[in-house]
């Protein structure tokens, strides 16, 4: 056996079975394991090695992953691409009071403080709830998926819900949805945001539920969050839009979100109680 080699015994029923493993490779029924769990998981499992390194495939992946994570946090926002695919929808567009990307990394603050310029032009009214389009650490994850969940949210809604126009935020942070509600008159605020890109996505999305907002007030934990938004393999627009609605409307009856509201979407007695 040579130093590339691992020998892995098995003992079952008195016998002694022998798999080897050489570089990276591995024997038929080990092949077999493994294929079958990487169905199950975007996690790199089983990836095998190359004298005392990755096998240059998986490397190369690696890489590849973290480009495609960089690309993601760096990527301009394009509120058009959005608007078009909310085609009737009205939309306001708006900026933190972070003024380009590099400052928007290097001052979290700022992305949670809207623009005072883009304040002063914000319709106000009586809404129920207002959706907010913040691009956060991934436009891609925004571009992809925001309006569709804005979509399949909208149509659940019950009769007579009262939406405000959603609005589309440049160099955003969650807590800034805080700030539009606030200035809006919105009673809830769900803020779509591009999630911070890991190993296995770049695109997930992420969506932030928040009862009665108050800037400078409200803390994480009074918010809902639901995350990694991205069909096929995160969750459904369909399963995020059924889930936030029964939060909006959970939200209502409790006078409050964070830590003190469940998702019960799954429970038919929360299903009968929406108006």
């Amino acid at each position: 056996m040579t130093l590339n080699q691992v020998t892995d015994t098995q003992v079952a029923d008195g016998q002694v079975a022998v798999n080897q493993v050489t570089d990276g490779q591995v024997t038929d029924g080990e092949s077999e394991l493994w294929a079958s769990l990487r169905l199950r998981t975007q996690a790199r499992i089983g990836l095998g090695r190359a004298g005392s390194a990755l096998p240059t495939r998986h490397r190369l992946e690696l890489q590849a992953a973290h480009a495609a994570a960089r690309d993601a946090v760096h990527s301009p926002f394009d509120p058009d691409a959005v608007a078009a695919r909310l085609t009737g929808t009205p939309v306001v567009r708006v900026r933190s009071a972070a003024p380009d990307r590099l400052t928007y990394l290097q001052r979290p603050d700022l992305g949670r403080r809207l623009n005072p310029v883009d304040r002063a032009h914000l319709p106000t009214g009586e809404w129920d709830v207002v959706f907010v389009v913040a691009d956060g650490l991934s436009g891609r994850a925004v571009h992809e998926h925001a309006a569709a969940v804005i979509r399949a949210t909208a149509a659940r809604l019950p009769s007579g819900t009262r939406v405000a126009p959603v609005v589309l935020a440049e160099q955003a942070r969650v807590a800034l949805g805080d700030d539009i509600a606030h200035a809006m008159g919105a009673t809830a605020v769900v803020l779509l945001v591009g999630e911070r890109p890991g190993m296995s996505a770049a695109d997930s999305l992420g969506a932030y539920l928040t009862h009665r907002p108050v800037p400078g007030v409200t803390t994480d934990a009074d918010r809902n969050c639901l995350s990694n938004i991205r069909p096929p393999l995160g969750l459904a627009y369909e399963t995020a839009a059924t889930k936030l609605v029964a939060l909006l409307a959970r939200a209502r009856e409790l006078g409050r979100s964070g830590v003190a509201l469940k998702d019960e979407s799954g429970d038919e007695s929360v299903v009968e109680r929406l108006p």
